[in-house]
C-alpha cells in the first residue's frame, strides 16, 4: 500500500442524491469525495443555501472534499471568457467553504478539426489570468487531461506544465482519458510524472475507448502506480469509475458513449473501489 495516500472519488458516480452518496461513502471506509454532482446539479450551480446544506452533511457523515470537480475550462476556446471567469471566481469561494484547496479544471475545446496550436496562445492566456487569481486565494489548480481539450495528449499536457506548473497549477493523470486520446499511458507516465499532484482512477481499453474497471483496461494501472509510489507520490487517489449513466455523464464528454450495464450507481462505485484495493495491496 501506500504510506501517504487517501482514497477519494466522485461520489455522484453513485447516485445523484446527496444524502445518498453520504451513506455509501462511510460504507466503503472513505473519508474523502472529489465534489461534482449534487442532487442533480453541478456543484458550480449551487446556491450559497445549497453549499451550505453541503457542507453540513459532510460534517455529519465525517466526509470531507478533496478537490473541486468543476466544470472550469470547458467551454469552447472561442466563447467568451468573462462570464466564465465569474464563474471561477465562483468555484474558488465553494472552494475555501467547503475547505479545499484544489480545483480539479480543463483548457478549453477546441473547434471541431481545429489546429490546437493555433489556439495555444489564447489558451496559456486564460490559464494564467486563472492561476494568478488561484495564487491570490491560496488555491491550487489541477489540470486534468480530457478528450477534446488543448491539453488532452500528453505532449499538449507536458506544454502547459512546462509553460506555468507551479505551487498554483500542477497536473492529474487521468489513465483512461490518455487512452480514448490513443495515449499509451506508460509514455504519458514518463512525460508528466514531475508535474502529477493529483490521481484519477479510470480504466479504459485501447481497442475501442470503452472503460473498464480499474486494472481491466489497457491503462497499466498495476504498473503505473507501482511507478509513481516508487517515485514517492503522496495525495489522493481519485475514483472516476464512469462505468454506469450517471445523472450528468451527458455534460462531462462531448461525444459520451452510452454505457451498457446492470450495475446500479452504487454497485459500479463499489466495484471500482474494490479492484482499486486489489491493485494497492500489491504494492
Amino acid at each position: 500500500m501506500f504510506a501517504e495516500i487517501q482514497l477519494s472519488g466522485f461520489s455522484d458516480e453513485i447516485d445523484e442524491n446527496f444524502d445518498r452518496q453520504m451513506a455509501v461513502i462511510p460504507k466503503l471506509s472513505m473519508r474523502y469525495i472529489e465534489i461534482r454532482g449534487v442532487d442533480g446539479k453541478n456543484i458550480a450551480d449551487l446556491t450559497d443555501e445549497e453549499l451550505q446544506a453541503v457542507r453540513e452533511k459532510l460534517d455529519k457523515a465525517g466526509v470531507s472534499v478533496s478537490s473541486i470537480g468543476s466544470p472550469i475550462g470547458k467551454i469552447d476556446i472561442t466563447d467568451d471568457f468573462a462570464p466564465h471567469l465569474e464563474k471561477f471566481r465562483r468555484v474558488m469561494e465553494m472552494a475555501k467553504v467547503l475547505g479545499t484547496r484544489y480545483i480539479r479544471m480543463f483548457s478549453f475545446f477546441m473547434p471541431q478539426g481545429g489546429d490546437p496550436a493555433d489556439y495555444r496562445g489564447e489558451v496559456l492566456r486564460r490559464l494564467r489570468v486563472m492561476i494568478e487569481e488561484a495564487e491570490k486565494e491560496g488555491l491550487i489548480l489541477l489540470h486534468e487531461n480530457e478528450k477534446g481539450i488543448y491539453g488532452d495528449t500528453a505532449l499538449r499536457c507536458a506544454d502547459l506544465m512546462k509553460e506555468l506548473y507551479g505551487e498554483h497549477f500542477k497536473a492529474v493523470f487521468d489513465f483512461a482519458n490518455f487512452i480514448q486520446c490513443g495515449v499509451d499511458p506508460k509514455d504519458a507516465y514518463e512525460l508528466m510524472r514531475p508535474y502529477v499532484a493529483y490521481i484519477h482512477i479510470k480504466d479504459a481499453r485501447m481497442a475501442d475507448g470503452s472503460v473498464a474497471p480499474p486494472g481491466m483496461g489497457d491503462g497499466s494501472l498495476p504498473l503505473l502506480l507501482g511507478k509513481f509510489k516508487a517515485s514517492g507520490y503522496k495525495g489522493f487517489l481519485s475514483l472516476e469509475p464512469h462505468l454506469t449513466n450517471f445523472t450528468g455523464l451527458g455534460s462531462l464528454e462531448k461525444e459520451a458513449q452510452e454505457r451498457h450495464t446492470a450495475l446500479t450507481g452504487e454497485e459500479a462505485f463499489t466495484l471500482a473501489h474494490d479492484e482499486l484495493e486489489k491493485i494497492l495491496e500489491t504494492l
